[in-house]
């Protein structure tokens, strides 16, 4: 890679730098955009990928990571050591691309995206160090999200395979998945799921907070907001001892008639 990469998207920019390096790569003042295609590209890379270390705006991480489903995605690159999320306290006029042979700035001209490479050996070791020492001193970035792995084989084995597969194909079916309008969140698919499956709420409560998903008393919270306003109902489950478990079904003929493709679509259209 010695020319510059001129009207590409920036998947293709990043998709490229992830095939040609050879060792780390510090990814600096990524945009939103970029940090979501990043995890996008990187998630779907069939390579074995290198280590991106991603220096980038704390706030600008935060709002990215408020979608669950790049989360998911970048909170996996993380458990497979391709991933290192840090903050920069102080950023660059560009976004850059940074390994040991190249120095790439990533420039936006409107709708164009350009990708302007030196290679120039001195150039490219002095910003390399650069970036290596304030990777050094910068603060990481505490992702709470847990790996979309670790989401899929435990509501599996917790709540069953035909949960598992719901919760997936709704998420497939998901541009973001933030409960801001755009999309569901995270615990209201998890409580849809748990309800098409007739699952109880004390088991998709007790293994969205194990997961880290979220906490019994939002479980909790969403439940009676769900069951307010007709997506769910629920009925008493006598047990041996203590108070009767909830078991979660779901309410409205809607959702009944839905398929996982669609359930998103109809779900949110009631919710709005």
């Amino acid at each position: 890679m010695t020319s510059n990469l001129l009207n590409h998207q920036i998947d293709d920019i990043l998709g490229t730098v992830l095939e040609d390096a050879t060792g780390d790569i510090y990814m600096v003042n990524p945009s939103w955009d970029a940090i979501e295609e990043f995890v996008s590209v990187a998630t779907a890379f069939d390579d074995s990928l290198p280590t991106v270390h991603m220096l980038a705006d704390e706030r600008t991480l935060k709002d990215v990571m408020d979608d669950f489903i790049v989360a998911s995605n970048a909170a996996d690159l993380i458990s497979e050591d391709a991933l290192s999320l840090r903050t920069l306290e102080e950023a660059p006029e560009n976004s850059l691309l940074v390994t040991d042979e190249r120095t790439i700035a990533i420039v936006h001209a409107g709708d164009r995206v350009g990708g302007l490479i030196t290679e120039d050996e001195s150039f490219v070791e002095d910003t390399y160090d650069t970036y290596a020492a304030r990777w050094g001193e910068a603060t990481e970035f505490n992702l709470r999200t847990p790996p979309i792995t670790d989401v899929r084989e435990t509501l599996s084995e917790e709540i069953g395979t035909a949960a598992e597969e719901d919760f997936s194909s709704i998420l497939n079916s998901l541009e973001t998945a933030r409960g801001d309008g755009e999309g569901l969140d995270e615990v209201t698919i998890s409580l849809l799921v748990a309800a098409r499956n007739e699952a109880l709420l004390y088991d998709i409560s007790k293994w969205g907070e194990d997961v880290g998903i979220a906490s019994k008393a939002t479980f909790s919270r969403t439940k009676t907001k769900l069951e307010d306003m007709g997506l769910i109902d629920t009925e008493k489950v006598p047990i041996d001892v203590g108070r009767p478990r909830l078991r979660l079904k779901i309410g409205d003929d809607r959702l009944h008639e839905a398929d996982n493709g669609q359930l998103a679509t109809v779900a949110q259209s009631i919710l709005n």
